[in-house]
């Protein structure tokens, strides 16, 4: 899971970066708003954690700038500003969660996942499809109740094509959601980690595309 945070503190920002990377996310970090209006642009990430006093654009009409471009990232400012009126101004210009600084990493983490969660239309905390149980939390994988044995690579991208069951993603779109800015990685990683999951998981229903990239088929028993 991919998260851009846009903070300008060093300290903080590094604080936080490593942090959530050992909470299994990709982060990718950028200190100015005018730097993250342009990624934001061009790129998806899965949710946004934005300071609001940044240098170039502030983080308040950055979020403003974005709305109306119909981005509808879920967004957690992060900020030290506590007034009532502060909090009122953020999530009217488009924030989904408010927190202060300092904060707890752990209670991030947790307002991260429900966010997703939110944003994808479900309510149980875990991720299931056909014999197959993800814990984001934990970030375990279960096929017919028996732990598997998966890299936080494999499990960030089982986990993103399983919530797009249904729909073909394609080999950029999969590879910006387990991959950073920082990240050197080589040519074939993916097809690496798609056989990697085939093998360990019987993962059939994951499907090649050929000239697009490739689908978890839809869950036709989570209908019934």
């Amino acid at each position: 899971m991919r998260l851009l945070l846009i903070e300008d503190d060093e300290l903080l920002g590094d604080a936080v970066k490593t942090g959530l990377t050992q909470f299994g996310y990709v982060v990718d970090w950028l200190k100015d708003g005018e730097s993250a209006r342009l990624a934001l642009k061009t790129e998806s990430f899965e949710l946004v954690i934005l300071d609001l006093s940044l240098p170039t654009l502030p983080g308040l009409s950055l979020l403003k700038n974005i709305r109306q471009a119909g981005n509808k990232t879920p967004v957690i400012i992060l900020t030290a500003r506590e007034s009532v009126e502060d909090r009122i101004a953020g999530l009217d210009a488009g924030a989904d969660d408010y927190m202060f600084k300092p904060f707890d990493l752990n209670e991030l983490s947790a307002r991260i996942r429900a966010l997703i969660r939110r944003s994808q239309g479900r309510a149980d905390p875990l991720l299931k499809y056909k014999n197959i149980t993800l814990d984001p939390l934990a970030h375990t994988v279960l096929l017919n109740n028996t732990e598997i044995n998966i890299s936080r690579r494999e499990f960030a991208l089982l986990q993103k094509l399983i919530e797009n069951a249904g729909h073909a993603l394609s080999r950029e779109q999969l590879m910006q959601s387990i991959y950073g800015w920082d990240d050197d990685v080589d040519s074939n990683v993916l097809e690496v980690h798609i056989h990697n999951l085939r093998k360990k998981l019987h993962a059939d229903f994951i499907r090649t595309i050929r000239g697009i990239g490739y689908i978890a088929e839809k869950d036709t028993d989570a209908a019934l």
